[in-house]
């Protein structure tokens, strides 16, 4: 075996561990508030959260799951919270993509923490940014009470969630709640401004404050059916809409009631009959070096994600660090940015290094991001970027200027941004390729990815010295050994901060993904987004020149 073959055994290697870690932390998120909690909700005749979404989707559809990672690791001193209580994605109903939010019942009654709070809001955001129909599968305690300052008042939580609600209305966005289990407080208004309202006898109810509030406040004494069952919101206060005995006879009627939606304009991003790469995906597994500090080929990660593995360069003898140019995902037009995190040449004889933005780099892309918003054609932003080049070289060519046109074409973008950080994700970098904070329609994490302000092992040994020399200050004696000791702790800990799970637990990434799957990603990603026209012309302000 040569030294070549023996590298990339030992790529797939790390690869392969890393997605086996993944998958085994997700199948524990999956099985929600553990085996006790699972067995209560049986002994009632519902089914979980998980059981719901696969029953009311399509066989054999694809299900994007977003946010499964949420609060991964948070929230200890309660007992965690698995995927945030709360189980949501994007499924196929009745042929037509919908987005799905369902309480997941088994973690703490389904009740709303600050997490929680915050990928309900990121799953409305992502209906309302593409269109989508959305299903409420409602089944909440509500407010998790202990720590009510953090979910309750402010702008960005739990009462935004009605507010979208009126402004998903507006949109002409249809919404669905099922009520299969407690609908309870403020909770109780977001079936009642869905479009259509279905519960479940003996499991759903609906009321603003439950039979104990009701004693304590004004001494009444009634049972939670009587309050706000089924029989009394259809029959009474005709709140609901329909009921039903199951929890399969209500989902039934939600797929007759989506299979009737009316059509809508759509986007129409430039689709061609899929066929698939030419170079194989499972690939995928050993292209990326187990050292994220080393080169690898980006062009080798595109041929395996694109169709016919056929990629149309831009630019492409310059400003060669950052990859620009045209393609097909699952037939979708697509215009690709991504790293190169080859070393390069350029024709002036300066060499770049890989995954770092250079002047003409930053230049290239911005103007391709202004071709592909020209063309309508969506944007996929591949990260494995370190950041800008520093130095004075760099400095006095205007990197500042450069990378603001960068910044300035990405935030102005009107067609859909989706991103998939590979790698590394540094500093301006990531606002660069399409961040978090750049308001990509979707993106994703490969389990390699490290999202930070800069690179650990720099972060770590500026850190160092701020915290010796604040020692020093104070008169203290610091040995090289003290120094090692320091180091370590502070090394650890930013390394965990860099973590993609660390990322996903907050959200800043939608979901970690298997790298073979990153094409079925994009593609339903675009699906989506073709469901909402463009109806915001380009225009990128004041352009540094």
């Amino acid at each position: 075996m040569d030294q070549q073959e023996l590298e990339i055994n030992k790529n797939e290697d790390a690869m392969r561990m890393a997605i086996s870690t993944m998958k085994q932390r997700l199948g524990v998120i999956e099985q929600g508030g553990g085996k006790k909690s699972l067995e209560k909700v049986r002994q009632r005749g519902k089914l979980t959260a998980r059981e719901r979404i696969q029953y009311l989707t399509d066989a054999d559809s694809p299900f994007t799951e977003i946010g499964a990672f949420a609060a991964y690791d948070m929230y200890a001193e309660y007992g965690g919270c698995p995927a945030a209580g709360t189980v949501g994605g994007i499924g196929y109903v009745s042929g037509r993509q919908c987005m799905i939010v369902a309480n997941d019942m088994t973690v703490k009654a389904g009740a709303w923490f600050p997490l929680t709070g915050k990928k309900n809001l990121r799953l409305q955001e992502i209906a309302m940014e593409n269109r989508l129909p959305v299903i409420y599968l409602v089944d909440s305690a509500g407010v998790f009470l202990p720590m009510q300052d953090e979910i309750f008042p402010d702008k960005e939580h739990f009462g935004r969630i009605f507010r979208n609600n009126a402004r998903m209305s507006a949109m002409g966005i249809t919404q669905i709640a099922a009520v299969m289990g407690s609908c309870v407080a403020g909770g109780a208004y977001l079936p009642i401004m869905s479009d259509e309202v279905l519960m479940v006898e003996g499991n759903g109810s609906i009321f603003l404050a439950g039979p104990y509030l009701v004693k304590a406040a004004i001494g009444e004494e009634v049972d939670a059916e009587t309050l706000g069952g089924a029989i009394t919101h259809t029959e009474i206060s005709g709140i609901a809409d329909y009921k039903f005995k199951t929890d399969e006879e209500c989902l039934d009627q939600i797929k007759r009631i989506v299979g009737k939606l009316g059509h809508t304009p759509v986007a129409g991003f430039d689709r061609i009959t899929p066929v698939l790469p030419a170079k194989p995906m499972a690939e995928l597994d050993s292209i990326l070096p187990s050292d994220s500090s080393r080169p690898y080929d980006m062009l080798e990660v595109i041929a395996r994600i694109v169709d016919d593995s056929a990629f149309d360069q831009y630019k492409q003898d310059y400003g060669k660090s950052i990859l620009c140019g045209y393609a097909r995902i699952d037939g979708w037009a697509v215009g690709i940015v991504a790293n190169q995190r080859k070393i390069v040449k350029s024709r002036k004889g300066e060499m770049q290094m890989g995954g770092v933005i250079y002047n003409d780099s930053a230049d290239k892309a911005a103007r391709f991001i202004m071709n592909c918003n020209q063309k309508k054609i969506p944007l996929v932003f591949l990260q494995d970027v370190t950041g800008f080049m520093v130095g004075s070289r760099s400095e006095h060519a205007g990197i500042i200027k450069d990378g603001a046109k960068l910044v300035n074409a990405v935030a102005n973008s009107v067609v859909p941004k989706i991103t998939i950080i590979i790698g590394n994700s540094y500093g301006a970098g990531n606002y660069a390729m399409c961040g978090k904070a750049y308001d990509p329609r979707f993106i994703y994490a490969w389990p390699t990815a490290k999202i930070a302000v800069m690179g650990g092992e720099q972060a770590a040994k500026t850190l160092l010295q701020i915290q010796v020399a604040s020692l020093k200050a104070k008169g203290e004696v610091i040995t090289p050994e003290d120094e090692a000791r320091l180091l370590k702790e502070i090394t650890d800990k930013y390394t965990a901060q860099t973590s993609p799970y660390y990322a996903a637990s907050r959200l800043w990434v939608d979901d970690i993904i298997d790298p073979v799957d990153t094409r079925i990603r994009i593609a339903e990603a675009i699906k989506a987004a073709n469901n909402a026209p463009i109806e915001q012309a380009f225009n990128v302000g004041v352009f540094q020149v």
